[in-house]
């Protein structure tokens, strides 16, 4: 059976919320240049200058301007944000439904690798392969998505080995259809609902440690981001400065990541029919007690 995920979601106001949060700061990530007069390398002369018509969040230590700058950190976030979930939710789907769908040796290997890479502390090995590496933003992405998968890979692999019994799979086999017909036309399909709420998971995941490693200092210094912003920002909150430099970038940040919750949460809600069943039952509860 296929899940209209998309038609589900589109009438949740969570999910309306969610996609505006992210139309607006993809727009303005997008058009930067047209948002602001300044590049973010620019040097104004003026440190730690208040927000002004000409400067909307003020200038930083260096005389940059800030909103200039959190505009191109956008750009760093929604990027290393895509680039994790093709990446990531690709190798989920390709090692967990060719293990359900080999079974055997090759399933225990792969599983044995998910567990091993489950168990390693992400944070502290990206800071260790950081500190022997030149850190930058193609091993950033490479990096969050090799830590990423395992857990996708698990729940792709536990729906395949659901899926090969369902009935109409069955069906399509008696009818002599092969397996690449299978996987192309029910498999695949059926799995479509979840490989998205995994690549809203992911991207979110992504958002979150590229700024809290950028916030550590494992980051290109050629790179703008919101996390270094914030480390640079912490360093003069005795100054007023961090009113129009720290709060707006937190801000950023969190209204980014609860616009890819929203989404995520609503598609969650959209593929497993039971949750639906469950606020329904709720709903007709709390009908019943004012009545």
């Amino acid at each position: 059976m296929h899940v209209d995920a998309l038609g589900e979601i589109s009438h949740d106001p969570l999910a309306k919320a969610g996609a505006i949060m992210l139309v607006v700061i993809t727009s303005l990530a997008l058009f930067a240049p047209l948002f602001s007069n300044y590049s973010p390398h620019d040097y104004t002369g003026n440190i730690f200058s208040p927000p002004d018509r000409d400067h909307l969040l003020g200038t930083d230590s260096m005389g940059q301007d800030i909103w200039t700058r959190l505009l191109y950190g956008a750009r760093t976030s929604l990027l290393v944000a895509g680039a994790v979930a093709l990446i990531s939710s690709s190798l989920s789907l390709l090692i967990g439904a060719s293990a359900a769908l080999v079974g055997g040796l090759y399933e225990r290997l792969c599983m044995r690798i998910i567990d091993a890479l489950i168990s390693l502390p992400t944070i502290i090995v990206m800071i260790l392969v950081a500190a022997y590496l030149r850190p930058s933003l193609p091993l950033l992405i490479l990096l969050i998505s090799l830590f990423s998968w395992p857990g996708g890979a698990r729940i792709i692999r536990s729906q395949v080995l659901s899926l090969k019994q369902r009935m109409h799979i069955n069906a399509s086999r008696t009818f002599g259809a092969g397996k690449g017909h299978i996987i192309s036309k029910h498999i695949i399909p059926d799995l479509s609902p979840i490989i998205c709420a995994l690549m809203m998971q992911d991207a979110r995941k992504a958002v979150f440690m590229e700024a809290g490693l950028a916030f550590l200092g494992v980051s290109d210094p050629t790179v703008i981001s919101w996390g270094k912003m914030m480390n640079q920002a912490l360093a003069f909150t005795y100054l007023d400065v961090w009113q129009w430099w720290l709060v707006p970038i937190g801000l950023a940040l969190s209204a980014t990541l609860i616009g890819i919750s929203f989404l995520s949460f609503s598609l969650e809600t959209a593929i497993d029919p039971r949750l639906r069943r469950d606020e329904s039952i709720e709903g007709s509860m709390s009908v019943a007690r004012r009545a």
